[in-house]
């Protein structure tokens, strides 16, 4: 497996990562609605610091910030931080979302997420494969109440989970006052079932705007809708 990945405007460098370039953050950071007043933005859980760089492409945000726990991937985000053409407008902090939440008088306008959430699957022997795919490592609860304490008043948070933990994910934001404003189901091929959830909270309390997601009608034939959102990142759409 290739130890890069190239992008249309920049290369993700991953072989310190234990978490590979995959379909799940280049989606969400692809799908997450930016409003235009939106001048800074956090990242929980960057790993390769993909999410982080989608930002940075579609938007001026002059404060786009990155969370990562795992001591090699904050380097290698770091590095792809610094290896862009924006490097002047992004920074990796070493620290867990907690241990940030607690230091940090901040709020931001965005805060996105691709957070681990495997949460009852058969582990590995890798300790930092775990970290970054076990909900254990970042509970929701802990995730969502350190959002709601950094987010802006008129901010949003978004982030992507199986389709399983939706209706759960929500009841818990709703504990902190979050709630869906968007809801974007997405599954593989028409006919299977749906796997991952993409939403976008606020602390506004409305009817959310639910729509589905549907990425190849067969391997490697990408549907309209896919295309139209990832096409200005991925180099052959």
């Amino acid at each position: 497996m290739s130890q890069s990945f190239k992008f249309k405007q920049f290369i993700i460098h991953q072989d310190k990562c234990a978490m590979k370039i995959g379909t799940d953050g280049v989606l969400l950071g692809a799908w997450t609605p930016i409003a235009k007043h939106t001048d800074s933005i956090l990242d929980i859980g960057a790993g390769t610091g993909v999410i982080s760089l989608q930002m940075a492409q579609r938007c001026g945000a002059q404060t786009i910030d990155a969370i990562e726990i795992d001591d090699l991937a904050h380097e290698q985000c770091t590095q792809n931080f610094e290896a862009s053409p924006w490097t002047d407008r992004l920074f990796c902090y070493h620290a867990s979302v907690q241990e940030f939440a607690s230091e940090i008088d901040e709020k931001y306008t965005l805060i996105i997420s691709n957070p681990p959430f495997y949460r009852d699957t058969f582990k590995t022997e890798s300790l930092s494969r775990d970290t970054a795919r076990f909900e254990d490592a970042l509970p929701f609860k802990h995730l969502l109440v350190c959002a709601s304490h950094l987010l802006e008043d008129d901010g949003c948070f978004s982030v992507i989970i199986p389709k399983k933990e939706e209706d759960h994910f929500i009841q818990l934001a709703s504990e902190s006052n979050l709630y869906p404003l968007k809801i974007c189901r997405v599954k593989g091929r028409p006919s299977a079932e749906i796997k991952r959830s993409m939403i976008l909270f606020s602390f506004k309390k409305q009817a959310p705007q639910i729509e589905t997601l549907v990425i190849e009608t067969e391997r490697h034939q990408y549907t309209t809708e896919y295309q139209k959102i990832v096409s200005n990142f991925y180099l052959k759409m």
